[in-house]
């Protein structure tokens, strides 16, 4: 499906035109669709980095050791790890295995 364009006009130095001219005969492409691509790419750099911009945030507002709703995870964890390694050390007793 082909979308719609628009014509944009803007003003480039001769330096930046030559540049492109070079950039898009190495690639084999038109100036236009060299610029089409370098903007397309710019854009969704900046999509990408206002994401993480937005992730990053959002661990800064609240830590990942931060106790949620869900409780305080690593202290869970914690415990239960110490739990495991008891009873392991209990069943261990009953069998009559020396560590």
């Amino acid at each position: 499906m082909a979308m719609a364009r628009t014509q944009t006009m803007v003003q480039l130095s001769d330096e930046l035109v030559a540049a492109l001219d070079d950039e898009a005969e190495l690639r084999n492409m038109s100036r236009s669709a060299l610029i089409r691509q370098a903007v397309t790419e710019f854009l969704h750099g900046q999509r990408q980095s206002r994401a993480v911009d937005a992730y990053v945030e959002g661990y800064r507002r609240v830590p990942p050791q931060t106790p949620d709703g869900w409780g305080d995870l690593e202290a869970a964890n914690d415990r239960a790890g110490h739990e495991t390694a008891e009873r392991m050390d209990l069943e261990a007793d009953q069998a009559g295995v020396e560590w």
